[in-house]
């Protein structure tokens, strides 16, 4: 059997019973991205792509949700000696000198325990490449990990793998819903939308031109995992005072009150609070959910139950420099309820711009230049 190097993905545990519609969106992604493939099939729990270009392939799949991890593989039969001989060629590549390595087998087994082509490989490494000083490690030291993953037929040598985002696949609700991005906290919750499975529309407010910039860029991490080649982003400009406590849960509500009037515009089943527990009052939290029932829609909440996470899915959305003014977020105490204003709320309906953006290199120009 010919050795065939495959892009390999790992569905998420929460993923294994939506494995068609990640294949759909695997299929949409390397399209968008522009890049070729052979064939995408299924082997057992696994997904292969076999790709012209398996790296550039890997980084657009793994823009989505619903899995685990991503690997660059070779495959060859699931036999002991095939696979152990396969693990020391590759290990052998991958190896710089006094590398310790460990290797890992999980999967399937046949005749044999997984434990046993762990021990076999690495001895057979330490034997081939005792010149370079190549030593084994443990779970919790090693510079080097060789990862094989075993089907009922197949095993597939990791050259190369990645994390995944984690999450089940973007549409896989078959539900709707509309999320607003004004801050990084909503950026985040917007992020938990889609990777929760949503098929998201996504409005942005702001309250100053100054704050497009930063957004716009904001959004640019966020569109891409949509899965669509255009995105169709609405921007509101809601006149509230910046400074404050007070006025930022003003902003807030005035922000629920045009997401629930677009989504009853746009026959929208769900809208998207960011709201936390952890940072919001129950005061404020419970007004929020009673107004959406109150307009005959559903609210969900990404970030309930989510702690110090927010800040990982902050990094992941670029958010790195922005971490201290979450923090800062975090300090708001009050179990005040402010009454927006309706006068502010016609003003921001009537300030509607909307811009389609074609996915690209170029986002964040195209969002601005339409806006001036």
């Amino acid at each position: 059997m010919e050795d065939i190097s495959y892009v390999v993905v790992f569905p998420t545990v929460f993923s294994k019973n939506k494995i068609p519609q990640l294949i759909i969106n695997i299929k949409k992604i390397l399209k968008i991205q522009n890049q070729a493939y052979k064939s995408i099939k299924r082997d057992g729990d696994v997904i292969l792509v076999d790709a012209n270009d398996p790296v550039f392939s890997s980084s657009a799949i793994n823009l989505l949700f619903g899995i685990e991890k991503i690997a660059i593989a070779r495959q060859v039969k699931n036999d002991f000696q095939k696979v152990v001989s396969e693990i020391t060629t590759v290990g052998g590549n991958l190896l710089l000198k006094g590398e310790r390595f460990l290797v890992k087998v999980e999967g399937t087994s046949k005749g044999f325990f997984t434990k046993d082509i762990e021990i076999s490989a690495t001895s057979s490494i330490i034997e081939k490449k005792a010149n370079m000083g190549a030593r084994p490690g443990t779970e919790e030291n090693f510079d080097k990990l060789l990862y094989t993953y075993l089907t009922k037929n197949n095993a597939y040598v990791c050259i190369f793998s990645d994390k995944g985002q984690g999450g089940i696949p973007y549409q896989s609700q078959n539900k709707n819903a509309i999320c607003s991005v004004y801050d990084e906290i909503s950026a985040v919750s917007c992020f938990e939308t889609i990777k929760q499975g949503f098929d998201s529309k996504i409005i942005i407010c702001y309250r100053q031109k100054s704050e497009l910039i930063n957004l716009a860029k904001i959004i640019n991490q966020i569109i891409p995992r949509l899965v669509k080649q255009k995105v169709v982003l609405e921007f509101f400009n809601v006149k509230i005072n910046q400074t404050g406590t007070r006025n930022y849960l003003i902003f807030v509500n005035s922000i629920l009150e045009i997401m629930l009037h677009e989504a009853k515009s746009n026959k929208i089943s769900h809208v998207s609070l960011a709201l936390s527990p952890l940072i919001f009052s129950t005061n404020f939290i419970d007004y929020s959910m009673k107004r959406v029932f109150q307009k005959d829609v559903l609210p969900i909440m990404p970030l309930s139950g989510v702690d110090t996470k927010l800040f990982e899915e902050a990094k992941e959305i670029g958010l790195e420099k922005q971490i201290p003014k979450l923090e800062k977020l975090f300090m708001i105490n009050s179990n005040e309820i402010p009454n927006f204003s309706n006068k502010d709320i016609d003003f921001a309906l009537k300030s509607k711009k909307r811009v389609t953006v074609k996915i690209g290199p170029n986002n964040v120009h195209d969002i601005l230049d339409y806006l001036e």
